[in-house]
This record gives structure tokens, C-alpha cells and sequence, in this order.
């Protein structure tokens, strides 16, 4: 299921989190409109940065980091 609205997006200074896929530094964090949370390195975040948006309700960004989805 997709979201039919633009999910909410909150910046902070510095995500503690590591990337669930390669276990990088998280630089985004997703809350899914199903439930539950990933996070993504700069480069999966970027790679997978439309679907994030069809999936997401929230979305946490790392200051200073340049994601393709905003």
C-alpha cells in the first residue's frame, strides 16, 4: 500500500542508526506506512530513494546529507 500523501520529513543533526542493508552509517531513517523502521546509507538511500517515498510515512534526514527523494 502507498501513501496517498508526501511523508512528513524531519532533519536532525546526526542519526546514531547503521544502514539495515550494508551496515553503514545511517544518513536516513524510514518509519513505513505499514509499520516498523529501516535505515539507509547515503547510497541506498539514494538508490532506492522512489520507493522509500511510496512506502514511507516518515522520513528522519542526517543534516548535510543530499538525498534524491527530497
Amino acid at each position: 500500500m502507498s501513501s496517498l500523501l508526501s511523508p512528513e520529513v524531519t532533519i536532525v543533526a546526526e542519526l546514531t542508526e547503521r544502514c539495515d542493508r550494508c551496515g553503514a552509517a545511517a544518513k536516513l531513517v524510514v518509519t513505513l506506512t505499514s509499520g516498523g523502521e529501516l535505515a539507509f546509507c547515503g547510497h541506498h538511500a539514494n538508490r532506492h530513494s522512489d520507493d522509500i517515498v511510496k512506502v514511507a510515512e516518515r522520513i528522519v534526514l542526517e543534516d548535510g546529507f543530499e538525498w534524491a527523494g527530497k
